[in-house]
C-alpha cells in the first residue's frame, strides 16, 4: 500500500492547486470587469481629443507645425514604448507582445536603425529587456490594478522630450489590444509623429481664434493626445492581462480536474491490485494448512 499512500498525497496535492487556481479565475473574473470597465470610459475622452487635434491640425489660419506633426526624412532613431504585466500567469500575453517588441526592434536595426531606445510599463517587459540588453531610458512597475496618468507622465516624458528636441525621428508602443474576454492582440502602432491616419481628417476646414496663441494651444492639446494615447493603451494591456489570466486559470482548474480523475482512477486500480494479492495469500495459506 506504500504505492497507494504516495497517489493519495498526489491527489490531495492537486486538489490544494485547484482551489488556488479557481480562486485566481473568480478574482481575476472580478478584476477584468473593472478593468473593462476603466477602458471602456477611457475611449470618449480618447476620441473627443482625437477630433479636436485632427481639426486643429489641419486648422487653415495658423503657420504653425508642432514637432509632433513633422515627419523626419529618414527614421534612424526610434524609440519604443513597451507595455506589458507586472505579474505573471496569464497565459501567452507577455510572451507574445515581448515577442513581437523584440522582432521590430531587430527588424529596425536590419533596415539600418542606429538608435533604439526603450521605455517599459511592466515588470515583465522590464526585466526582459534588461536581459535582452536594450538601451531602456525609463520605466515603470508595480502599477496595480488601476493605472493613474500621473504614473506614466515621468517615463514618458522622458521618450516625448527625446522626440522633441531631436533626439529621436519616430516613437512606436507596443501593447496587447483588448478584443473580447477571450483574444487579445498584440500590436506595435506608431505614436509619433502623428499621422494623418491615427489623426483623421476633419469633414470640413476650420478656423479658430487662439488664447493665448496658437503655439501654446497646440503644444498643450497635442501634449495630452499622446498621453491619451498612451494611458488608453495601459488600460487595453490591463484588461487583456485580466481576462487572459481568468482563462488561463480556468484551464488549469479544469486540467486540475482531469488530473485529479486520472490519479483517483490509479490509486482504485492499485488499492484492488493490492485487495486481491492479500485474498490470493490468505487463500493460498489456508490451502496449505489444509493440505
Amino acid at each position: 500500500m506504500a504505492g497507494s499512500k504516495e497517489i493519495r498525497t498526489k491527489i490531495k496535492s492537486v486538489q490544494n492547486t485547484r482551489k488556488i487556481t479557481k480562486a485566481m479565475e473568480m478574482v481575476a473574473a472580478s478584476k477584468m470587469r473593472k478593468a473593462q470597465e476603466r477602458m471602456r470610459a477611457a475611449r470618449p475622452y480618447a476620441e473627443k481629443i482625437r477630433r479636436l487635434a485632427a481639426n486643429l491640425s489641419h486648422a487653415l489660419v495658423t503657420d504653425y507645425r508642432h514637432p509632433f506633426l513633422v515627419k523626419s526624412a529618414s527614421v534612424k532613431r526610434i524609440g519604443l514604448i513597451v507595455v506589458s504585466t507586472d505579474k505573471g500567469l496569464c497565459g501567452g500575453l507577455n510572451t507574445n507582445i515581448l515577442r513581437l517588441a523584440m522582432n521590430s526592434m531587430r527588424r529596425w536595426e536590419t533596415d539600418g536603425a542606429s538608435d533604439i531606445r526603450v521605455t517599459c510599463i511592466g515588470n515583465k517587459a522590464l526585466g526582459f529587456m534588461q536581459r535582452l540588453g536594450a538601451k531602456v531610458v525609463s520605466q515603470v512597475t508595480h502599477m496595480g490594478d488601476t493605472p493613474h496618468l500621473e504614473q506614466l507622465i515621468g517615463p514618458i516624458k522622458v521618450m516625448i522630450d527625446a522626440y522633441q528636441a531631436g533626439e529621436l525621428d519616430a516613437v512606436h508602443i507596443a501593447y496587447t489590444r483588448f478584443i473580447n474576454t477571450m483574444k487579445q492582440e498584440a500590436v506595435i502602432e506608431p505614436l509619433l509623429p502623428l499621422s494623418g491616419e491615427r489623426l483623421g481628417t476633419p469633414e470640413t476646414g476650420w478656423d479658430y481664434l487662439y488664447e493665448p496663441d496658437a503655439e501654446t494651444v497646440i503644444d498643450d492639446l497635442l501634449l495630452r493626445y499622446v498621453e491619451a494615447l498612451i494611458y488608453q493603451g495601459v488600460a487595453e494591456n490591463m484588461a487583456s492581462e485580466q481576462s487572459a489570466r481568468m482563462v488561463a486559470m480556468k484551464a488549469a482548474t479544469d486540467n486540475a480536474g482531469s488530473v485529479i480523475k486520472e490519479l483517483q482512477l490509479v490509486y482504485n486500480k492499485a488499492r484492488q491490485a493490492a485487495i486481491t494479492k492479500e485474498i490470493s495469500e490468505i487463500v493460498g495459506g489456508a490451502a496449505a494448512i489444509a493440505g
